[in-house]
C-alpha cells in the first residue's frame, strides 16, 4: 500500500485533513512551511499541491522545495485557480463586488489570486525543465452544485478569516458583506444560474 504524507501549515488545518482521512493507516501528518519543508531530500514519488501556491508568499521557493523532496524522475503536480478567469450567469453585482474584495484581500495577504496562469512561469524559474502545462474548469450549474458553491460562499463571506480581514481592514462593511451573501443565496435558487472556475495546472518532472 502506498504511503501518503499530508502537509499543512498549522495544526488546526492538519486536524481538518486528518478528519477527512477517515482513519486510514497509510497516512502521516506534518505541520511545516511550504517554503522550507521539514522533510528529507528525494523522499516522494509524487508531490501534489492543490490550490496552495495562490496563498504562499514565495511560490517559486515553494516549488523548489517540492522539487527537492521529490525523487529524481518523480512527479510534481500542482493546480491553482485563476480568479479573473471565473465567469458566471446571470450578471450579479454582488459577485462583481465579491471578486473585487477577494482580489484586494488576497493581494494584501501577499498571495496571487491569478496563480493558475503563472504556474508554468513559476515552475521554470524554480528549475523545472520537463513541464506539461494545462488548464481545466469546474462548472456549478445544477441545483446540487449551485447549493454547494453558492452556499459555501454565502456562509464564508460572513464567517471566516476573510470576513475578519475585510472588516478589520475596513475594506468592507457588515452590510456590504451581507449583500454579497444574499446575492449568492439568490443565485442558488436561479434555475439558469451558472458559474465556471478556471484553474491552471502543471505536471513537472523532478
Amino acid at each position: 500500500m502506498a504511503h501518503v504524507t499530508a502537509v499543512e501549515h498549522t495544526s488546526a488545518a492538519l486536524d481538518l485533513a486528518r478528519a477527512e482521512m477517515d482513519g486510514r493507516t497509510n497516512v502521516s501528518y506534518v505541520v511545516t512551511d511550504a517554503h522550507a519543508l521539514d522533510l528529507p531530500d528525494d523522499s516522494f514519488d509524487v508531490v501534489h499541491a492543490h490550490q496552495v501556491l495562490q496563498h504562499v508568499g514565495d511560490p517559486v521557493q515553494a516549488l523548489r522545495e517540492m522539487k527537492r523532496v521529490c525523487k529524481p524522475g518523480g512527479l510534481v503536480a500542482v493546480r491553482d485557480s485563476d480568479y479573473l478567469g471565473f465567469t458566471w450567469f446571470p450578471e450579479m453585482p454582488a459577485f462583481d463586488e465579491w471578486m473585487r474584495l477577494y482580489q484586494e484581500a488576497a493581494l494584501a495577504n501577499g498571495g496571487e489570486p491569478q496563480a493558475g496562469r503563472r504556474l508554468l512561469s513559476w515552475a521554470r524559474t524554480a528549475g523545472f525543465t520537463d513541464i506539461t502545462p494545462s488548464s481545466s474548469t469546474w462548472c456549478f450549474a445544477n441545483p446540487e452544485d449551485r447549493q454547494y458553491w453558492g452556499g459555501m460562499w454565502a456562509d464564508r463571506i460572513l464567517q471566516s478569516a476573510l470576513t475578519t480581514q475585510l472588516l478589520d481592514s475596513e475594506m468592507a462593511t457588515p452590510l456590504e458583506l451581507q449583500a454579497i451573501s444574499e446575492g449568492f443565496r439568490s443565485w442558488i435558487s436561479d434555475e439558469e444560474g451558472w458559474f465556471s472556475l478556471l484553474s491552471g495546472e502543471i505536471l513537472a518532472r523532478a
